[in-house]
């Protein structure tokens, strides 16, 4: 899916959010993997960005443009129950804050990215849902996604969850 810098999705946020989505979404469309924005999880925390992989991995994202806002992110870790793989994608100037121990490296990874594109600096690791979680998870998905697209053709079935 690709992020229109106009689109709802970080419509709360910084423009800069949505530009470093539209990198992610690039490099994540080169790996075969598709993403949505602003996912809701069933423990309460919202995903800025849940991607899907042609084996129905599931990557969770989540986007910080704004030192203070990455450096006092204490929530980060509710999403590690809810993906295969958990990333961090922020702008460039910021790149440098993620290598310390508190961003755990050796589990989460980075992507730096801009409106133009986003490169992979360290791979996440990968840890499997077990099998109910994933399969409620994908169903979820799926329907989130399908729920976005008929939106799309009709604006009155009203807002995407």
């Amino acid at each position: 899916m690709n992020i229109a810098l106009d689109s709802p999705c970080f419509a709360d946020a910084p423009p800069i959010a949505a530009e470093v989505a539209r990198g992610v979404t690039r490099l994540f469309c080169r790996q075969d993997l598709f993403s949505i924005c602003e996912v809701p999880l069933a423990n309460g925390r919202r995903a800025d960005m849940m991607a899907i992989d042609s084996k129905g991995g599931l990557t969770i994202v989540e986007i910080k443009v704004a030192r203070a806002d990455l450096v006092g992110d204490c929530k980060w870790t509710d999403y590690l129950a809810y993906c295969d793989r958990f990333y961090w994608a922020v702008p460039p100037s910021l790149a440098g804050l993620c290598v310390s121990e508190r961003f755990l490296p050796s589990e989460a990874g980075l992507i730096v990215a801009d409106r133009y594109d986003a490169a992979l600096i360290r791979e996440a690791a990968l840890r499997p849902l077990p099998p109910a979680r994933r399969k409620a998870e994908l169903l979820s998905f799926a329907r989130r996604a399908a729920r976005r697209l008929s939106q799309q053709i009709d604006p009155t079935l009203g807002e995407a969850f």
